[in-house]
């Protein structure tokens, strides 16, 4: 007899998917779709921009390089935001300068701009008219005036001492009304002048530390110099010295180690707690610092950044490094631990 069963000994049959429900994968394609074709359009809207740039951007280069004072970068709504962008990769690279609001520079903030400043104004349009009297204050003091611009002919781009022009571009948004492209073109624009005055200024990896002390950029632009024991900490001996006597200089110096210098104080090896097990059984005692120590150890100059101080540890599997000078004397130990402390490792 064929069985059946009820609601009150088994689960119902889990019901089917409705065909017509669309699948993750079916509604995550057009978001996906989306993206690629705003990226695209971006992407090619900087290709143009690259190929596009002129003489007029190197003026623009020249002008904001030959001036004393700051840059002062401005805009309105979305361009404003793009402009305190620009200005603070400005400062961080060598460039002094800072944001100033349009709306706010018509109510007293004009006086924030002094005569050797430039100024930098960012429209889409070129016809912002909250930039009409930051602009007409550029012209009455003889300021330097960059702008950067969607368009020309237009009131922004006719002012200016050098005109940006963006080439002609569709925004992303499917209107063609949202600020996307747009931005994201004078952002890079931003970009490409902070270098090239950066690379007009020979601003160097030392120069870009100075204005980035923390975070991890800061301890990565660390030199061995900045984190090196000093010359008074340093484990130094000669190579004549019993090791009864190095022993008590490593134990007093706690550095695991010691360098073994000529008349002349340039380095010649160095004896390491792995170089004294080695001889325990040698009469250690009776032997001198030249007799044990490992000649012609690794070192490093004190101008490096510690990264690279910390790479030729890794690879050499030492502890620690005599920074040293041109002639091979010892400035300074860094150890492994030091990296550690400052967060390198």
């Amino acid at each position: 007899m064929k069985s059946t069963s009820t609601a009150q000994n088994s689960e119902p049959p889990p019901r089917p998917a409705s065909a017509n429900a669309p699948s993750a994968a079916s509604r995550t394609a057009p978001a996906i779709l989306t993206a690629r074709r705003v990226l695209e359009a971006e992407a090619a809207a900087l290709r143009d921009l690259a190929g596009g740039l002129d003489e007029a951007f190197s003026a623009a280069v020249d002008l904001l390089a030959d001036r004393p004072g700051k840059v002062i970068v401005s805009g309105m709504g979305k361009s404003g935001h793009v402009a305190k962008k620009i200005a603070a990769t400005l400062a961080s690279t060598g460039t002094p300068a800072f944001f100033v609001h349009p709306a706010e520079a018509s109510h007293g903030d004009l006086g924030m701009i002094g005569r050797g400043d430039a100024v930098i104004a960012l429209s889409n349009s070129g016809e912002t008219p909250e930039l009409a009297d930051l602009v007409a204050y550029t012209r009455r003091f003889g300021l330097a005036l960059v702008s950067i611009t969607g368009r020309a002919p237009s009131t922004l781009s006719d002012a200016a001492d050098v005109a940006l022009v963006l080439p002609g571009l569709e925004e992303a948004c499917p209107h063609g009304l949202a600020p996307t492209t747009s931005t994201t073109a004078m952002m890079a624009l931003g970009d490409a002048l902070a270098v090239a005055l950066l690379e007009r200024r020979g601003f160097t990896a030392s120069d870009f530390r100075v204005f980035h002390p923390g975070g991890q950029l800061g301890r990565k632009l660390l030199k061995v110099s900045d984190l090196m024991r000093a010359a008074g900490e340093l484990p130094l001996v000669t190579g004549a010295e019993p090791m009864s006597e190095v022993i008590l200089t490593m134990s007093a110096k706690n550095l695991g180690c010691a360098g073994v210098v000529d008349g002349d104080g340039v380095l010649l090896g160095i004896i390491t707690d792995g170089d004294l097990r080695r001889h325990m059984e040698n009469r250690l005692l009776s032997l001198s610092a030249g007799e044990v120590m490992t000649g012609a150890p690794k070192t490093i100059p004190a101008g490096v950044l510690a990264m690279e101080a910390l790479r030729l540890m890794n690879q050499s599997s030492i502890t620690g490094l005599f920074a040293v000078d041109d002639e091979g004397r010892p400035m300074g130990f860094l150890h492994l631990h030091d990296c550690l402390r400052a967060g390198l490792a």
